[in-house]
């Protein structure tokens, strides 16, 4: 099955994205996913980029996108590598600014193994203050494009962020703990004490190129 991306620079207007959806509907293809938004510089600046991820079985794609070009209101249309293709799994690190630092090392240098192994793994950080702040983050890992795993670095975490860390483990993404007070490490898939060894474990959980496997040692503290 052939994926592939396209994206699309067009007038922000409405009727758009219906357009180029239905367009590509037409050809046979069905998208994966979308991203959309209003560019706010360079010389694009107050139009819509559109990102599609298209699967399907598919040797037509310069016809594909002459019909795109013709629709009005498009301005441009490229063929890309997906997204997984160029920033691959993602692993979340959120919590306080020092925790989230050194499980970000851990987790970096162990990406950087694999990925010259042919693995593609990114680390996205976000150091955050506050029980509901941190609550609505960790709500939105499972609604982030290709999230993998959660490291949650913090000396304290509990009450709302621990109902949110259940609710993420129903969607089947682990989610590891460092060694904190509150009630989120009794909830959380691993626990684990040094923060370098925390973001190394996510990486090697997610990647390819690895043979760790957290659920082998689910609710165990290191």
């Amino acid at each position: 099955m052939d994926k592939f991306a396209i994206v699309l620079i067009c007038n922000n207007v409405p009727g758009v994205l219906r357009d180029v959806s239905s367009l590509i509907a037409d050809f046979g293809l069905n998208i994966m996913y979308t991203q959309q938004y209003i560019i706010d510089k360079g010389p694009n600046k107050g139009k819509a980029s559109i990102h599609f991820e298209i699967e399907g079985e598919f040797e037509e794609k310069d016809a594909l996108v002459s019909s795109l070009k013709k629709i009005k209101n498009v301005d441009y249309v490229g063929l890309y590598h997906t997204f997984k293709e160029i920033w691959g799994k993602r692993v979340i690190i959120i919590g306080g600014g020092a925790q989230v630092a050194q499980v970000a090392i851990g987790a970096i240098n162990e990406a950087d193994r694999h990925n010259i192994r042919g693995d593609r793994i990114s680390i996205d950080t976000i150091p955050l203050v506050g029980e509901d702040t941190i609550a609505d983050a960790v709500n939105a890992v499972s609604r982030t494009h290709r999230s993998s795993i959660l490291v949650l670095a913090g000396s304290l975490m509990g009450g709302r962020i621990t109902k949110e860390v259940e609710h993420l483990k129903e969607e089947e993404i682990p989610v590891i703990s460092l060694n904190m007070a509150g009630s989120v490490p009794k909830v959380c898939d691993l626990v684990v004490t040094d923060p370098i060894q925390a973001g190394t474990f996510a990486v090697m959980h997610i990647a390819d190129s690895a043979k760790f496997d957290i659920n082998r040692v689910k609710g165990r503290k290191f």
